[in-house]
């Protein structure tokens, strides 16, 4: 396990010109399901194949489980977008893989529901994201990855 001090403490939300950026809650699952849902058609050529309970509140919990066991052990943070006009849920960014030592490296990986498309809003989350990874979390190289 990875023993940075900041993987100690809850992550504040990180805020940029367009997004607010923030880890995911259990009750955030209505408004997550509804994006994805929407936007399916428009997701899944970029994504791994859904399976089909995607989307149920069961895969929910444990997709929340395993976003907070990756930040407990350093590997991972997941990240949801919020316009910051209107406060919606818009998309979702990760940065992950993450590897400390010589590396000093990791991923993002990100999707942004249909409607949301064309704003300038993951343009400005993966800055929020990438100036988080080299300035507080220390990393030399980010990639972007699936």
């Amino acid at each position: 396990m990875f023993a940075l001090p900041f993987f100690r403490r809850d992550l504040p939300a990180l805020k940029g010109d367009l997004v607010t950026l923030r880890v995911p809650f259990t009750n955030d699952y209505r408004e997550w399901a509804a994006v994805r849902g929407e936007s399916r058609a428009f997701l899944e050529p970029w994504e791994p194949r859904w399976t089909p309970d995607e989307l149920d509140r069961n895969a929910w919990r444990l997709r929340i489980s395993r976003y907070r066991e990756d930040y407990a052990q350093g590997t991972a943070i997941a990240f949801f977008i919020f316009e910051r006009s209107s406060g919606k849920l818009a998309g979702g960014i990760t940065l992950g893989n993450i590897r400390h030592g010589v590396s000093q490296s990791g991923h993002v990986g990100y999707w942004i529901g249909e409607r949301f498309g064309g704003r300038g809003l993951m343009t400005d989350a993966v800055k929020v994201v990438t100036r988080f990874a080299f300035d507080t979390l220390r990393l030399h190289r980010i990639e972007a990855a699936c």
